[in-house]
């Protein structure tokens, strides 16, 4: 369970938002999802990843079960999804003992690192593109099919997958070669495509209860859709309303199994709301992703007594659910000015210092909202995901742009491109 609070109208009363406002806005919304614009609000609702995860799980679990490792070959969208959930939920106790490594970047002596101790017997190779034509990984991929020999014989290449777009470059390549392909739907951009096949199935073959992510996720947009979540739109709108005072977005995650997570929505809000508008007018919400208590004494000077430019999202874990370990009853001279905490649990301590963070910026007006998570598992993490991915949907509309698009990202690569033509 995910308790939303909402403080953003509370801060002043100009910032309020119309019930017409809210009534458009969702209007937008629901036309934008039945005219299929995006379709990550389907997939909640699809069986077709886990299904294809099932069955492949089942036809190869004598070769799943002698493997330690598994090697995702993807960047972006294509494994900064993955890397959040499975950091998020690894305290599981079924999650399989597998060493899950990431091949996302293109330096050399990170890529000679990740697979220093990486052998083909034991290893299983996801290479994650959806154009199947991402630079990066295609570059990764081409050096690892060589240093492993991925596509000397069957018994090589039953350690590589395939994930793509429907009829890319990456489908044909692999079905030219017998390479085992899954593909998705092309109209599922990449940081919104973790609730498909892209996630779903290395998150099987972990051992996750994916059903109940999607079902997480699922719970979230029912709820969303038959109005019970305004919240979403209201933020939405003040987002929109406020662009040129409060531009940067600040998601302040009170635990450390939130980095990845923070990772991921740097790139969903970035990516998608930092756009020309129908008026080739330049907008943004710019993201920063910090870590409490640890960004408290690197950051949080910087909010308070800076520039009112910012809002703040709290997220955070219910800490009833987490009463161990606790601090020692330990009285040691000189060092009596922290005793007020011995015996308290360290999530009790956590909490207090989020809370305390989160009244000192309230007093200095700053807009802020509570994201609590009672327990941190599959359901949860869905719910969390499908919030996310429905928040920047909706902060789109208000900002008037195209949220699923990177005309920007294009322009970089062209020039790349150029660059090696010369």
């Amino acid at each position: 369970m995910i308790k939303f609070k909402d403080y953003f109208a509370k801060s002043s009363n100009k910032y309020n938002v119309s019930k017409e406002a809210i009534n458009a806005l969702f209007k937008a919304i629901c036309e934008e999802r039945n005219k299929n614009i995006s379709g990550y609000y389907n997939l909640p609702y699809d069986k077709e990843a886990i299904l294809d995860s099932r069955k492949y799980i089942k036809t190869n679990n004598a070769f799943l079960s002698s493997i330690s490792n598994l090697i995702i070959i993807g960047i972006g969208g294509s494994s900064l999804g993955l890397k959040a959930i499975d950091s998020m939920l690894s305290h599981l106790q079924y999650r399989r003992d597998l060493n899950l490594k990431f091949l996302e970047h293109t330096d050399p002596i990170k890529i000679e690192k990740s697979l220093k101790k990486i052998k083909l017997k034991n290893s299983l190779f996801i290479v994650i593109s959806k154009s199947g034509k991402t630079i990066e990984t295609l570059s990764l991929m081409k050096y690892v099919l060589k240093h492993y020999e991925l596509l000397k014989n069957h018994n090589n290449k039953k350690h590589l997958i395939f994930i793509t777009d429907k009829d890319s470059p990456l489908e044909s390549f692999g079905n030219l070669n017998n390479i085992t392909t899954f593909c998705i739907n092309p109209n599922i951009g990449g940081r919104f495509s973790v609730l498909s096949t892209i996630g779903i199935l290395p998150l099987s073959i972990l051992g996750y209860r994916v059903e109940n992510i999607l079902s997480g996720a699922k719970k979230l947009s029912n709820s969303f859709f038959n109005r019970k979540e305004d919240h979403i739109l209201k933020k939405a709108i003040f987002f929109g309303n406020n662009r040129d005072k409060f531009h940067i977005n600040i998601l302040f995650s009170y635990s450390s199994v939130f980095k990845d997570f923070n990772a991921w929505y740097v790139q969903l809000w970035g990516e998608s709301l930092g756009k020309l508008n129908s008026f080739g007018r330049k907008t943004a919400l710019t993201p920063i992703a910090l870590i409490g208590s640890i960004d408290q004494h690197s950051f949080l000077q910087l909010i308070v007594q800076g520039v009112m430019d910012k809002t703040v999202t709290f997220l955070s874990l219910h800490q009833k659910s987490y009463e161990n370990p606790k601090i020692p009853k330990i009285n040691m001279k000189f060092l009596d000015s922290c005793d007020f905490v011995n015996g308290v649990s360290f999530a009790s301590l956590l909490q207090k210092q989020q809370l305390s963070t989160m009244e000192a910026i309230q007093k200095e007006g700053v807009p802020t909202d509570h994201i609590e998570i009672k327990e941190l598992n599959e359901e949860s993490v869905g719910s969390l995901i499908m919030y996310y991915e429905l928040l920047t949907s909706c902060a789109g509309k208000v900002l008037d742009i195209n949220a699923y698009n990177q005309p920007g990202v294009e322009f970089g690569k062209k020039i790349l491109i150029t660059k090696f033509k010369r």
